[in-house]
């Protein structure tokens, strides 16, 4: 599924963030603005901005908050994701080098740290406390789904509870945030407002868990990283987590030690395995009955073009291949 007869409702739109984000790399520094750029430039989707800025749409809105908001997501969306590079060791990005990989961890992480702080700048001068709270609590919130995850790397008796508290953590609440925030600055019911960071919360759920199946059953040229990273760095996402409870003693020994040893020494026969205990299956099941929820919520939003978009972005989301 495209993704363009979407964006092409925001186009304008887009390249005003796209703008913006731009001008907030701004700095004395050359290091800051070349390396960020160097993620920011490299074709990421922005899930997150477009999700804000079809929001805004969809409720009327009229200012220019909806663009400061949808640049500050993707300003903090790009600090994790230099971070979680950094965290996990990573050599690729979207099929290109990873920042680390080239200015060394330390710049990485502190360029992640001037994003952050940028985004906040961004949102400040919406001048809504409401929002303003809304993003410093989804922020603590991403922290600390993030420091979970660390302590669940090498685990190999993780939940799949565990794992979805850190997926709704982790990406789940800047989805929400971009689609509940747009009704807080048209300042529509309670009701309206909660519909909107349910469909989002369930969307970003949906998401990442496509994006934990894609590991083990896609393509490294789609993927823009090698296959069964997750494995190499010791992650128990729910694919792998299914499959334990599926396989037979002998099976489930060798996921053990993957996870725990955090290599991809056996990744053939561990894809095998996922496929015989039909774990990419469940994996996909369960991100389709997040998709049914997200929509289930957005059909108590008054219908629109824009409404419509936000469905069709959640179907490109249970389909997508990259």
């Amino acid at each position: 599924m495209d993704l363009a007869p979407i964006t092409n409702l925001v186009k304008n739109e887009l390249n005003q963030v796209d703008a913006l984000i731009d001008s907030c790399l701004y700095s004395e520094i050359p290091l800051i603005p070349e390396l960020a750029k160097h993620l920011i430039d490299s074709g990421g989707k922005r899930l997150r901005p477009l999700i804000a800025l079809l929001s805004a749409k969809t409720f009327s809105y009229t200012g220019e908050g909806h663009i400061q908001l949808a640049a500050s997501l993707e300003l903090i969306h790009t600090a994790t994701l230099l971070h979680d590079d950094v965290i996990d060791g990573s050599e690729l990005r979207r099929g290109k080098k990873t920042a680390n990989n080239l200015w060394g961890n330390s710049a990485s992480v502190l360029v992640g740290d001037f994003l952050y702080s940028r985004a906040f700048q961004l949102i400040s001068q919406i001048n809504n406390a409401q929002v303003l709270t809304s993003l410093a609590d989804a922020t603590n919130t991403l922290s600390q789904a993030e420091i979970l995850q660390l302590l669940s790397c090498h685990n190999a008796n993780v939940d799949e509870a565990y794992c979805l508290k850190v997926i709704q953590g982790k990406t789940g609440v800047l989805f929400s945030i971009a689609a509940e925030q747009p009704a807080i600055l048209t300042k529509r019911s309670q009701a309206e407002i909660s519909a909107m960071a349910h469909y989002g919360t369930h969307l970003g759920i949906a998401f990442q868990l496509i994006d934990d199946a894609l590991d083990y059953s896609g393509t490294s040229s789609q993927l823009g990283k090698n296959l069964g990273d997750d494995l190499a760095e010791g992650k128990p996402t729910l694919p792998l987590i299914y499959a334990l409870q599926q396989a037979n003693a002998e099976q489930a020994q060798l996921i053990r030690e993957a996870i725990t040893k955090g290599n991809q020494q056996h990744l053939t026969a561990i894809l095998a395995i996922l496929h015989s205990t039909l774990a990419i299956e469940y994996t996909h099941k369960l991100a389709q009955h997040h998709i049914q929820q997200a929509l289930m919520h957005l059909n108590s939003i008054p219908d629109s073009t824009y409404r419509q978009a936000l469905m069709q972005l959640a179907n490109f989301v249970s389909k997508r291949s990259y």
